[in-house]
């Protein structure tokens, strides 16, 4: 192949490209319902968009884009280290039992993902890593999670791990969204868990929805203008990161056999300063400016990552991805019925919080919320269901998560 131009891109010059196209994503998201409707987040829209170009122009030996990804491994790590600031042991106890119920419950489909993709790798012909890449990675991490997982596995030489990814986490969105609602509402028919008092509950359901449903959401995203914070948050992070470095080469030559993700240890040593502070007055981390800046560094480095994004790869995988995708939709319908339903107690509540499960196990947390509102305007509100499945998806599935995978990574590689 003769390729006319070759576009080379400094890390500079790539970020502002991300960031383009983050705009042209958040433009788009905004004019076109199908992309609200399904949660596509504004950042693979734009990167896709680009990536798509890429393919064609290199399809037809015009020209191809070549990336410096510095940056995008920066803020691949800033994302995850803030994740790891949710990690708080003490906002889990104040969940009670039923958080930490369904949390079982979301760790444990983890597992089952990744040991679905890797038995059915076996039969498909492919490398189970690569499998691995439509297991609990793109399906209960989402785009975030395969973004930051995939060139680990693609370092281990495997190619076609990060469009496998991205498009695995990209079905995962739409069947999540399409899936989750109608589970809830069959479950909800077959075991007669229609509220009894509708009607009468219809305007109390109204009075009451948009004062519960998102009361935690809204006080997460009002605006803070306290740069002092800001400031306060952004120091701890990258504290986290420099000393979670030395921590994660600690792991590395103390378990060789394992391959752990440059991340794991700004991780942990977010979680431990996280825990830190909300049991002492030795550090203040102010959780909802990390909680923004952990939006920035999502954006930034999964726009980076969907417009490097090597679409050719996926030629050759196509038919094993749809048979390693739908068995992965298979696996949560089975699994929604027979264990989330009846671990959250088989009444209305767990058939909401089903709804929600499917959401983020396939997809992500606004998927998940997205389908309980929709369950919930059908029915009634379910108080029990928009306190559980955020905070198990939004702070604590994506810590998991990823020890999870890296288990898996370190013994199939």
């Amino acid at each position: 192949m003769i390729i006319i131009i070759t576009i080379k891109l400094d890390m500079i010059q790539a970020m502002g490209l991300a960031v383009i196209l983050l705009i042209i994503g958040r433009k788009l998201r905004s004019k076109i319902s199908f992309f609200e409707k399904y949660c596509i987040p504004s950042p693979v829209i734009g990167g896709l968009i680009f990536s798509i170009i890429s393919f064609i122009i290199r399809r037809y030996n015009i020209a191809t884009v070549l990336f410096n990804t510095t940056l995008q491994s920066f803020f691949m790590i800033m994302f995850f280290t803030s994740v790891g600031f949710n990690a708080s042991v003490k906002v889990l106890k104040k969940g009670g039992k039923k958080v930490f119920i369904f949390l079982i419950a979301a760790v444990v489909l983890c597992v089952f993902q990744n040991a679905v993709a890797v038995i059915i790798s076996k039969f498909v012909g492919i490398h189970p890593l690569l499998a691995l890449m439509t297991g609990s990675t793109p399906m209960t991490g989402g785009h975030g999670t395969s973004a930051a997982i995939a060139p680990t596995v693609e370092s281990l030489g495997i190619k076609g791990a990060g469009a496998v990814a991205i498009a695995s986490a990209t079905y995962g969105l739409l069947a999540g969204s399409i899936l989750g609602g109608p589970i809830a509402d069959s479950l909800i028919k077959k075991h007669n868990l229609l509220p009894k008092n509708e009607a009468a509950d219809k305007t109390q359901k109204e009075e009451n929805y948009e004062k519960d449903i998102d009361e935690n959401l809204k006080k997460k995203l009002q605006p803070i203008l306290d740069g002092e914070k800001f400031s306060r948050a952004f120091f701890q992070i990258l504290i986290a990161m420099g000393i979670g470095s030395y921590l994660s080469l600690f792991i590395d030559w103390m378990m060789p056999e394992m391959h752990f993700p440059v991340y794991i240890g700004p991780m942990i040593v977010a979680a431990i300063i996280r825990n830190i502070s909300d049991n002492t007055n030795l550090i203040d981390s102010p959780t909802k400016e990390i909680s923004i800046l952990e939006d920035v560094a999502l954006n930034l480095f999964l726009a980076m990552a969907l417009m490097s994004m090597k679409l050719w790869e996926l030629i050759d995988l196509a038919g094993p991805m749809i048979i390693l995708l739908l068995a992965q939709t298979v696996l949560i319908y089975i699994y929604l019925n027979l264990v989330t339903f009846k671990a959250m107690g088989s009444d209305y509540d767990a058939a909401v919080i089903v709804s929600g499960h499917c959401g983020f196990g396939l997809g992500a947390t606004p998927n998940g919320i997205s389908n309980m509102k929709s369950v919930c305007e059908k029915y009634k509100y379910s108080k029990i269901a928009f306190f559980v499945v955020p905070i198990v998806g939004a702070l604590f599935i994506d810590f998991v998560n990823v020890s999870i995978i890296t288990v898996f990574i370190g013994f199939f590689k």
